[in-house]
């Protein structure tokens, strides 16, 4: 499960919050040895979550690249055949180069500087119909998601508020349209996504309520409810992909 796909509401901010750039600084480099090894994203080995970081970031830089032109290019060459053919050829080398959240975000970072006109609401082809703030948005999301994947010296209990509410509101998108959740994170005011007849109330860390929508495992426990009896956690629908959706 990759995780890359665009906001749907625009008074979240047009880019993360200052301290909160889509490149974190602090990873430390994955060891050589460790890039076969499994990464906590189940069927995922270290090496091929660095290749797609690195090859969804460059496709990123590329979109902000042309924006700040007034252009518009694909997102990727060959569409998703394209992106998982890069994948695998760029997965040797994006493992020894690549140190997580670093060494891709610096293009993302340059390519917005001297944007015309619109801005931040300059358009691109992120997932048909996007902005630079939905692909810096984006940069955020797979940075700090797969530098969590990664294990490396980021956890989820390192996610920023600011970072779990953005996640709240982007992957809203994957609540199926006959369910509706409350999500009640401790210490926090409760929040609803979706409008659908089937309830459900859904506990737990604000991170770890994130974690939960981004399809990775909670640090702590997240329990659902219904009618107040305890159930199994609802399915949620794929990840959004950066692609023009299917009409």
């Amino acid at each position: 499960m990759c995780c890359h796909g665009t906001a749907i509401h625009r008074d979240a901010g047009p880019c993360p919050p200052r301290g909160h750039h889509p490149g974190p600084q602090r990873h430390r480099r994955p060891r050589p040895e460790s890039y076969a090894a499994p990464s906590s994203l189940p069927g995922w080995s270290n090496a091929h979550l660095l290749a797609h970081l690195d090859g969804v970031t460059r496709a990123l830089a590329r979109q902000l690249a042309y924006a700040a032109r007034g252009e518009r290019i694909g997102f990727y060459d060959g569409g998703v055949d394209g992106a998982q053919r890069a994948d695998r050829t760029r997965c040797p080398a994006a493992a020894r180069s690549s140190r997580p959240g670093s060494a891709r975000a610096g293009p993302a970072r340059r390519g917005h500087h001297g944007h015309p006109g619109r801005g931040w609401d300059a358009a691109t082809s992120f997932r048909g119909d996007g902005t630079v703030t939905d692909c810096v948005l984006a940069a955020w999301r797979e940075v700090l998601i797969h530098a969590t994947d990664l294990e490396t010296t980021v956890g989820l209990a390192d996610w920023p508020a600011e970072f779990s509410a953005h996640l709240f509101d982007f992957l809203s998108l994957r609540v199926p349209a006959d369910v509706r959740l409350l999500l009640q994170p401790t210490g926090r005011q409760p929040l609803t996504l979706g409008e659908g007849a089937t309830g459900y109330v859904v506990t737990g860390m604000e991170f770890g309520l994130a974690a939960w929508l981004a399809g990775r495992e909670p640090s702590g426990p997240v329990r659902a409810t219904a009618s107040a009896d305890g159930v199994d956690l609802p399915g949620l629908l794929p990840w959004p992909s950066g692609l023009a959706p299917a009409r």
